[in-house]
């Protein structure tokens, strides 16, 4: 019997400790009152050492947390330094005191007045959204069949070698029954798994926009926006938009089963990324990733080699313990990769560097 309560509490002890009530700051703030750029993550940090835990900062069940539509700017955050969490306390107080009730009692005259709740657009947002936002409305990648049969620019009017805004675009295989708003992209590099070598997808290179002008065997295409010059060869995706189902918006949140990615891009084609850049890892929805995940970037340690004493001594080699170093956001998923925002990081971020469940 005593074997299976020391049994049940070893169990247990991951599980107090997941539980544990987030670290308050040292110099955390009573109160803070919202301001329009304000975000729930900046709002967190400011109170606790790991502002990604969402449900046990604002006291919220698992039900809530995909709805966070619930902080204006003008709302006071309160802290509640008993049981570690954040709550709303209502309104700030005006700049200016109302007027005493008469000249000689010192009292105050308080009249009510109503709360006017924003709408939905109006409440502030998890992450910061222009970081992400064009990255909700791109093809940001396409497997090896999206390539072959997406519609392909094949000729340009008056033969010209480049496209760009106002110019014309004659197209291959555009279905007449999805639209006549468009986006180009041109094939990028092969994201390649680098635990297997697996070609996970094709990152796709936004160019601009384009609009049908009349749908034939080969449709005709007016360039309505062009980031790149537009060539033949170059494809075309329809436009998504996510920014209003609530990605944006999404509560930071851990995963519920272990996660262990790793950075395989790096957006612009760098090598190293720091705070607000994307990247792109090497897991997706299928291996259960899902928008507003938190990981912790890892760095591999490094191996130090002692060498022998005597002549006829091997040299010992030393593997460092992995380094934790940031924080990252995933706001888009895929089905084998996903793109996340570097949220917090205190070394520049690599290509090959781990992201796992914090």
């Amino acid at each position: 019997m005593q074997k299976f309560i020391i049994s049940l509490i070893c169990c247990l002890l991951p599980l107090f400790a997941l539980a544990a009530a987030p670290e308050i700051r040292e110099n955390a703030p009573d109160r803070h009152i919202v301001i329009k750029g304000d975000t729930l993550w900046d709002i967190s940090a400011k109170f606790f050492k790991d502002p990604w835990r969402w449900p046990q900062i604002w006291g919220m069940n698992k039900d809530t947390i995909a709805d966070p539509h619930w902080i204006y700017p003008g709302d006071v955050i309160i802290l509640d330094r008993a049981t570690g969490t954040l709550r709303i306390g209502g309104e700030a107080a005006p700049s200016t005191p109302a007027a005493p009730s008469s000249p000689n009692s010192g009292m105050v005259k308080l009249s009510p007045r109503a709360h006017a709740q924003g709408s939905a657009h109006d409440a502030i947002y998890s992450i910061p959204a222009a970081a992400i936002a064009p990255f909700l409305s791109r093809p940001l990648v396409i497997d090896e069949n999206g390539l072959s049969g997406a519609p392909t620019l094949v000729g340009t009017y008056e033969q010209r070698v480049l496209l760009g805004t106002d110019d014309i675009a004659y197209v291959k295989n555009m279905p007449e029954n999805k639209g006549i708003r468009w986006q180009v992209y041109r094939p990028g590099k092969a994201l390649i798994d680098p635990d297997n070598q697996a070609v996970l997808g094709y990152e796709a290179n936004y160019l601009g926009d384009a609009q049908v002008e009349k749908f034939a065997d080969i449709s005709t295409l007016k360039i309505t926006k062009a980031i790149e010059e537009i060539k033949k060869g170059d494809r075309f995706a329809q436009p998504v938009s996510e920014l209003d189902n609530g990605i944006v918006n999404y509560v930071p949140h851990a995963p519920e089963s272990p996660v262990a990615a790793r950075v395989i891009s790096i957006y612009g084609g760098v090598s190293q990324a720091g705070q607000n850049t994307i990247i792109t890892l090497n897991k997706g929805r299928r291996d259960g990733l899902e928008n507003g995940h938190v990981l912790a970037l890892y760095r591999k340690g490094e191996v130090l080699k002692e060498p022998g004493k005597t002549y006829f001594d091997k040299d010992v080699s030393y593997a460092l313990p992995d380094m934790r170093y940031g924080l990252i956001f995933v706001f888009r998923t895929f089905d084998k990769v996903a793109y996340a925002l570097v949220m917090q990081t205190r070394l520049p971020v690599e290509l090959l560097d781990s992201a796992v469940t914090p």
